[in-house]
């Protein structure tokens, strides 16, 4: 096994070794600060194993709580079995906005069950290695019920002022984050999910 991910931060080094990672496909994601990272393909139903290592630095010492992990993944592998384009007007939104968009469907080879779009909210308090995140579903409905066919538009029109949210807020004191994420879910008729996930900005009018 070989060390997936490193966390650099003292007083100490996290890092994450997966079972079987050598012998399991790679693909290219982008990371957060958009840096190209090699991330290990698996499929629907199967087990994600593993260990975490943490190494002390200088031998200082190093307290926790406990280590919680969190899976952020995208489907990949589609290439040649759909290809849609999710279009929507802007990136950023005030608290009563309306999202606008629309979904194209430029190939359809998968048999598609139905489809749903839903806002996440993702909440991060603390720094490395003591940081607790949370996800929060806002809202999710169906957007269609059926298979699409090559050359469907789908609208979309969102209200926001439904729902009890809150601005955008990144990295407050290196401490504390809440981002917004519209996530777009696929579940064909063996209930294989395929989804696409995008950050939207909310923020307050004055």
């Amino acid at each position: 096994m070989t060390s997936l991910f490193k966390f650099s931060g003292s007083p100490s080094e996290i890092s994450i070794k997966l079972e079987g990672e050598e012998n399991r496909r790679n693909v290219e994601m982008k990371g957060e600060r958009g840096e190209q990272e090699l991330c290990p393909v698996y499929y629907d139903g199967e087990s994600v194993s593993g260990r975490v290592d943490m190494r002390l630095k200088d031998g200082r010492k190093f307290q926790h709580d406990g280590i919680r992990i969190e899976l952020i993944g995208n489907i990949v592998g589609i290439e040649d079995c759909l290809h849609k384009e999710f279009e929507y007007n802007k990136a950023k939104y005030h608290l009563k906005d309306v999202i606008v968009g629309k979904i194209y469907f430029l190939l359809v080879r998968i048999k598609i069950k139905h489809m749903e779009l839903s806002i996440i909210r993702r909440e991060t308090t603390g720094s490395p290695p003591n940081q607790y995140n949370e996800s929060e579903t806002i809202t999710k409905f169906e957007i269609i019920n059926g298979a699409p066919v090559r050359g469907e538009t789908i609208p979309i029109r969102l209200f926001l002022g439904g729902f009890e949210m809150t601005p955008t807020f990144r990295d407050v004191n290196k401490k504390i984050s809440t981002r917004y994420y519209l996530n777009l879910v696929l579940i064909d008729e063996e209930n294989r999910r395929y989804f696409k996930q995008q950050e939207i900005t909310i923020f307050r009018i004055p």
